[in-house]
């Protein structure tokens, strides 16, 4: 069986890394937003650099990513309270030790991670 104590501080460091980057990505959404009400600048015709839309797009992408990593971890953390951590949802082998070092998150072995993930 995996040690599972010492995934348990894995996730829980990455959820806390992603709730720090969460909140950041707010700030900056809601920063980038005040700015553009607060201007007058045509952005979208401007030829130097990004646009405000687009950075709003790339924070939001990133906002989502980082909310849908934080359901994963809050899931691989509840399979630790239920004692299903470390076995694949589907076939119910044990997950590679490997494979939970690389992705603490996962509830899929490798042969079923391919359209799971």
């Amino acid at each position: 069986m995996h040690d599972v104590e010492r995934f348990r501080v894995l996730l829980e460091e990455e959820r806390a890394r992603k709730l720090a980057l969460l909140k950041a990505l707010r700030s900056d959404i809601t920063g980038v937003s005040l700015a553009r009400q607060d201007s007058n600048v045509d952005d979208e015709h401007d030829p130097e650099g990004t646009t405000i839309a687009f950075e709003l797009s790339q924070a939001s992408a990133l906002l989502d990513q980082s909310r849908i990593s934080l359901e994963q971890i809050e899931a691989a953390l509840q399979r630790i309270s239920d004692g299903t951590y470390g076995i694949c949802a589907i076939c119910g082998v044990a997950i590679p030790e490997g494979r939970l070092e690389a992705r603490p998150w996962t509830p899929f072995c490798v042969s079923h991670a391919s359209g799971n993930r």
